[in-house]
């Protein structure tokens, strides 16, 4: 088998695959001969029928199947072993011939179009002037901060009346017109009804000033228009809902209502961990430091932005825009329509010029990434993960265990490496380039996001 590359331009070519009998005839033959052995024909015993009829009935398919195993093969060694660095992936040519006849054929010619990745260069200066936008941690921000975790920790409290927002637990029957209970009819013990999330205010005033033991009846299906919700409280199928009448009586069993939690030493330890912090002004201080942590996050985010639209700009990096939007469609087919593609193809193009930007500053500047910074990084992400659940004391081995898991998950290891390398990336420009350093608000960071 013999492969070629004939350059189009310094963007593209077309790789030629010569295919021969010698080359897949051995396997093809093999895979027939274990068809054989496998084969169940009526007239023959197993293992007997005539190695010609076999070829006759599968020859085709099987040839079919191991030209292609071989072409994709020693398309993929050829493209290491002459180093081709590509764009996409080799798609099948427009200048393919048509009429080959595997039927009658024995030798095959196959082109493949290929995109190229340019040659480009990075040039960073303090002459190149970035904005890095940091974030003021004020007092109302540490307000919200503070607020969110009274909500997250707060629960709900046994409460005696029914005065607006409460949730109440009890029994729900089905009633006539009459307001009898309707013999076999829908009835659920424990069901819980939001008296927030009623929607019709006359029968959400009708359940105010009701206590423990106090029944109400109801129109369900005005109170919940939501056949899901009506389901939920009455524990049946949300098909079944359409059909069922109304007519529905609860009484009730346990009323509570929401409250966020004190702000106390119960609360400080819940989100820092025991007696971590022990004040007020410790606990504001604490909520000042994440504050600042998650604004550096944002203004790194900012800067990746600003750094990824600057220099796709400025570096001269063209690339071979029809194969990749072939390409690009064909691995898109089934998610977006060509009006979708065409308005999505900019970011394409900026988001492959970024990789080919960092790609090229990571090689010449021989920027790595190790193991080691990799599983802290994983542990990082497991810390995080843990917090969200108010989960403030791992033990080692179950940490440990956690990030092992990751670790284990090519494709989350590659998103920590990338990761990583981004971040290195960016530190990397900032080093070489003037940062144009200014301080705002939140309010007026936010407003950054909405000029784009």
């Amino acid at each position: 088998m013999n492969i070629t590359k004939e350059n189009i331009d310094d963007l593209n070519a077309i790789l030629k695959i010569n295919v021969v009998k010698q080359d897949y005839d051995e396997k093809v033959n093999l895979v027939l001969k274990d068809y054989r052995k496998k084969a169940n024909i009526p007239g023959f015993r197993p293992g007997k029928v005539p190695f010609g009829l076999i070829s006759k009935m599968y020859r085709k398919p099987v040839m079919l199947d191991e030209v292609n195993k071989l072409i994709s093969e020693s398309i993929s060694k050829y493209i290491v072993d002459e180093d081709i660095k590509l764009l996409g992936d080799p798609m099948p040519s427009k200048e393919q011939d048509s009429k080959m006849d595997f039927d009658t054929d024995e030798e095959f010619e196959f082109k493949f179009d290929i995109g190229l990745q340019p040659e480009f260069e990075v040039k960073l200066s303090k002459r190149d002037k970035i904005k890095y936008y940091s974030i003021k941690v004020d007092a109302d921000l540490i307000d919200k901060y503070q607020q969110s975790y009274a909500q997250r920790f707060g629960a709900f409290k046994p409460v005696e009346e029914i005065v607006e927002k409460e949730m109440i637990v009890g029994t729900v029957v089905q009633i006539d017109e009459e307001g009898k209970v309707v013999e076999d009819g829908i009835s659920a013990e424990d069901s819980r009804i939001s008296i927030e999330m009623i929607k019709d205010d006359e029968i959400k005033n009708s359940f105010f000033g009701l206590k423990p033991d106090d029944s109400v009846s109801f129109d369900i299906k005005k109170a919940f228009p939501a056949n899901t919700e009506i389901a939920a409280i009455l524990k049946i199928k949300t098909e079944e809902v359409e059909t069922i009448k109304p007519n529905f009586k609860f009484t009730i069993k346990e009323i509570t209502k929401f409250e966020q939690a004190e702000i106390n030493q119960e609360l400080f330890d819940k989100v820092y961990g025991k007696d971590n912090v022990k004040s007020v002004e410790e606990f504001r201080n604490k909520i000042t430091d994440e504050i600042k942590v998650n604004l550096d996050k944002e203004s790194e985010y900012k800067f990746l932005i600003d750094v990824k639209e600057i220099l796709t700009e400025k570096v001269k990096c063209a690339l071979p825009v029809e194969f990749l939007k072939r390409w690009l469609k064909e691995v898109n087919k089934e998610k977006m329509d060509d009006e979708q593609f065409e308005n999505e193809f900019p970011k394409f193009e900026i988001d492959i010029k970024w990789q080919l930007i960092k790609n090229k500053l990571i090689k010449e500047n021989e920027i790595n990434v190790s193991e080691d910074e990799v599983k802290n990084e994983a542990g990082n992400f497991a810390r995080m993960q843990f917090l969200q659940y108010g989960i403030t004391n791992i033990p080692d081995e179950h940490l440990e265990k956690y990030v092992s898991d990751i670790l284990n998950k090519e494709e989350e290891k590659s998103r920590l490496y990338e990761k990583l390398y981004e971040e290195k990336v960016l530190k990397f420009i900032k080093e070489n380039i003037k940062l144009d350093k200014k301080e705002v608000t939140s309010e007026e960071f936010n407003k950054l996001f909405e000029k784009k």
